[in-house]
């Protein structure tokens, strides 16, 4: 190489490596203080854009456990709730059992008196817990969590516990119309049929339509062709009225159709010696219970109206307004006098209303029959009629009705239980994710700090190195002075 004073090559090599060393300690020195490797998208831009997608997904799952968490607890408080309402269905199913026994000596109003009571409590608890119609937790409940594949459908990051289905209070329950007092041997139609032998119904149908408190249930048998049974025939009427508090049976003295349960009207659409009811179709209730027949003018009220009901010496009113239907009055009556034993029930028809109850009452209008849109009869204090049996049928009944509630409370209470297991697996798996995401990006992203202090050491004699060389390379073009001497 020339020996030149216009351009100095080693202190240009010189100040380049001084440059590079000095660039590499800066490096390494923020790669030290922050923790990180990658600290900017130039360090590693393939490399950041993964480390960022195992952040995001992190960052997902910590709120998705939070999420799986609340839901347990929600859970939790629906599960304790349907455990008070199993306690309680085993205190009615004693109460049932005690009614239900023919040597049983004591009073059966006072049980019912009790029964009715956690009738009541039974709704009021599922209200609170969101597990009636229109309830808040009457519903498929969806629990994100996240973690599932990149590009995957949501559904795979979410845990569903559907409970739309999962009404547990007295009408949900089937119990709305059953009791555990009275003497009862059942209601029959008139000019019945024995079915304890032979079959019945090969051409002819009978639709039985069974109106109670909780709403109206249709039963149709019969009209195949192929005459059945009269004990087939009963079972399928009870598979079609599930849930109305109403059973069908054959009287085992008269071979008679006859039906037990709560305040009912039954109309029969069946005609001929073939069906259940003799020549005409003829309206049935049920007269083991206190029962006053209402007959009104027009289906809806033209004025507002009150109907006081006297029970045990205490009034209690029913406002019906103007414009109110038989429909409306039969719930606004069965929301204010359930809980003491009184039932309204409407006709297939929507002219009458019956009243029911379990205890003695007196129904008034205010004002009278003579202003009122609704204009009943001649009310009088509802007794109890003449009855015999064995006293046993409405609790046995009753028995019938608490099992079947057991066990949709059972249902309802696996569908709570396996949802809390649902989210409890899927927190374990969301929390296994997250170390797993974590561990991931620190491969990534995080700085060997042993390697990067090494790299410091070696940046610093480097940078030194040069400082020292390029010195050198300075100093150089000095020896021209010597040739000029």
């Amino acid at each position: 190489m020339s020996l030149t004073v216009q351009t100095n090559i080693a202190s240009l090599i010189a100040q380049s490596n001084l440059n590079l060393n000095n660039t590499f300690m800066t490096q390494t020195i923020q790669r030290l203080t922050s923790g990180y490797r990658i600290n900017s998208s130039a360090d590693d831009a393939a490399g950041l854009v993964i480390a960022n997608q195992y952040r995001s997904s992190i960052t997902e799952l910590t709120q998705g456990v939070r999420n799986a968490n609340d839901g347990i607890s929600t859970l939790q408080i629906i599960d304790g709730g349907l455990n008070n309402i199993s306690s309680m269905l085993d205190r009615m199913k004693t109460l049932a059992t005690q009614s239900a026994s023919g040597t049983f000596n004591g009073n059966r109003a006072t049980l019912d008196q009790e029964y009715q009571q956690l009738i009541g409590e039974i709704t009021r608890q599922a209200t609170d817990i969101g597990l009636v119609t229109g309830g808040a937790n009457a519903q498929n409940m969806s629990v994100y969590i996240g973690g599932g594949p990149a590009g995957g459908a949501l559904s795979n990051s979410t845990i569903s516990v559907n409970l739309a289905t999962s009404i547990v209070d007295a009408t949900g329950l089937g119990l709305t119309g059953t009791a555990v007092s009275g003497a009862n041997v059942g209601a029959q139609f008139g000019s019945p049929v024995d079915l304890r032998t032979g079959t019945f119904l090969g051409t002819t149908q009978v639709t039985l339509t069974v109106n109670t408190a909780n709403g109206q249930h249709i039963a149709t048998v019969g009209g195949t062709g192929t005459a059945q049974t009269g004990a087939a025939l009963v079972q399928q009427i009870n598979q079609q009225i599930a849930g109305s508090g109403v059973s069908a049976r054959i009287n085992s003295t008269t071979g008679f159709l006859e039906f037990v349960g709560g305040p009912f009207v039954i109309d029969n659409a069946g005609t001929g010696a073939a069906s259940f009811s003799g020549a005409t179709a003829t309206g049935l209730t049920n007269g083991a219970l206190y029962n006053e027949n209402l007959a009104f003018t027009s289906p809806v009220a033209t004025a507002s109206q009150t109907v006081t009901f006297n029970v045990g010496g205490v009034n209690t009113n029913v406002v019906l307004a103007s414009g109110t239907t038989i429909a409306g009055a039969v719930n606004l009556i069965n929301q204010t006098m359930n809980s003491q034993g009184v039932y309204a029930v409407a006709n297939t028809a929507g002219d009458h209303i019956l009243l029911s109850g379990n205890v003695a009452f007196t129904p008034s209008f205010t004002p009278g029959t003579s202003t009122a849109g609704f204009v009943g009869d001649t009310f009088a204090a509802a007794t109890a009629p003449t009855i015999t049996g064995s006293g046993t049928q409405a609790a046995t009944s009753a028995i019938t009705a608490i099992n079947n509630a057991i066990a949709t409370l059972g249902t309802v209470q696996g569908v709570v239980g396996a949802g809390q297991n649902k989210l409890n697996y899927a927190i374990g798996l969301a929390n296994s994710q997250v170390t797993s995401f974590s561990a991931a990006q620190s491969r990534i992203r995080d700085a060997d700090m042993a390697a990067e202090a090494a790299n410091l050491t070696k940046a610093q004699i480097l940078e030194q190195s040069s400082v020292a060389a390029l010195a050198q390379a300075n100093a150089a073009p000095q020896a021209v002075l010597a040739l000029l001497k």
